[in-house]
């Protein structure tokens, strides 16, 4: 039980990581193009992990087709098409309208759970589904409170489309990363995430025609790009993998939800949007529902031995 307690607490700090990178680093490069943007937040870590995660390439030649097959579509899913996907719906309305995004974005579970119940032979329980609804509901609750959300034609309409083709690429992600992580440990399987997946935004950007605009960038820009490399980027994957290793990929999905809390409670800290009363409410019930689906998770386990 401990070991999954500890998989869904770094499971919830990655994302708090990410909800700090949404409301607080990212929007500060809405000057650059998406694409760039892509690259440079992969290519950046990447370089500064070869001196620590060299040995990782002998895990990566020692990887089979299924293995190189897994990391290929992490890198498509999770790194290339999520990224681009959220990063595109951010800019496209200046981050006025965030709670729009966030909450399409948390559709993730909804991919990720049928995903892992198809390929990863996951078995999910009726109780289980029960309290991924009480989540999704929370998530809800502290986006939009009792409000239904303002979905309008135009720039909101394209990035309401984007944030959804997030949440499924990232859903996808966390099934494939799983899988991953049965071949490679979690720091090679970062290591060579990051590492394809700047491959990949590079050949984007020449297919697409997008400029290499290194000169263009700022030195404030230089410096969130830096910021965003050791905290909310190369770190938060880390952990994210770490505590991928200790718990399903269902179970993953609910704790991803600290995003929108996180971004919600960034949002507050940094720009002074004050939470309403019914925002606190869907906050305790998300909180409460990540919870009870660890305790979920933990109980067949300990059952199983207390049989044995």
């Amino acid at each position: 039980m401990k070991r999954v307690i500890i998989g869904a607490v770094m499971v919830c700090l990655a994302a708090t990581l990410w909800g700090l990178d949404g409301v607080v680093l990212t929007p500060r490069l809405f000057n650059l193009a998406v694409p760039f943007v892509v690259l440079l937040i992969h290519a950046i870590p990447f370089v500064l992990m070869q001196p620590f995660l060299f040995p990782a390439y002998r895990q990566l030649a020692r990887l089979d087709k299924q293995g190189w097959l897994a990391l290929l579509l992490v890198a498509v899913t999770g790194g290339l098409l999520g990224t681009l996907a959220i990063v595109k719906a951010l800019f496209l309305i200046h981050f006025a309208e965030l709670s729009v995004v966030i909450l399409l974005q948390k559709l993730q579970p909804v991919f990720a759970i049928a995903l892992a119940a198809l390929l990863l032979k996951e078995q999910l329980t009726a109780r289980f589904l029960a309290w991924a609804v009480v989540a999704l509901s929370g998530a809800y609750l502290l986006t939009f409170g009792l409000a239904a959300p303002d979905v309008i034609t135009g720039a909101v309409r394209e990035a309401a489309l984007w944030a959804v083709v997030a949440a499924a690429a990232f859903g996808a992600a966390t099934v494939f990363g799983k899988r991953l992580l049965s071949r490679l440990d979690f720091k090679a399987a970062t290591f060579g995430r990051f590492g394809l997946t700047a491959l990949l935004a590079a050949v984007y950007m020449v297919v697409a025609g997008v400029p290499f605009a290194f000169p263009a960038v700022t030195a404030s820009e230089w410096l969130i790009i830096g910021i965003i490399t050791l905290t909310t980027g190369s770190t938060a994957i880390f952990i994210y993998y770490w505590g991928l290793t200790r718990i399903k990929a269902s179970v993953s999905t609910i704790c991803e939800l600290c995003l929108p809390l996180s971004a919600i409670i960034f949002d507050w800290l940094v720009n002074g949007s004050v939470l309403h009363s019914w925002q606190w409410v869907g906050a305790a019930i998300l909180v409460s529902a990540i919870l009870r689906v660890n305790m979920l998770q933990s109980a067949p386990a300990a059952e199983n031995g207390a049989k044995t």
